[in-house]
């Protein structure tokens, strides 16, 4: 599952807020093993994706770098050719 969380500094342009709380989503539910959580537990769910994407937003804006930002669909083109690489090409 968290595998499928992607890099969110150093973008161009900056990541949104829903890849935020997509990659926040994802975190949370590999922790709590839960992909959709019960009712007794959805509320304790949704607090901790809230919180965990504030806490990436504060992360991101925080975070400095002298690197030039990266282009996201350079860094897709690299991620399909490494998993064509590695499991072969799709046809």
């Amino acid at each position: 599952m968290c595998r499928n969380i992607k890099t969110l500094f150093n973008f161009e342009p900056p990541a949104t807020e829903l890849e935020i709380r997509d990659a926040s989503l994802q975190f949370v539910r590999k922790l709590s093993g839960f992909n959709v959580p019960s009712r007794a537990n959805e509320e304790a769910f949704d607090r901790a994706v809230q919180e965990i994407a504030a806490s990436a937003r504060v992360l991101i804006a925080s975070l400095v770098t002298t690197a030039q930002p990266r282009d996201r669909e350079t860094e897709a083109r690299k991620a399909r050719e490494r998993s064509e690489d590695r499991f072969g090409a799709r046809g």
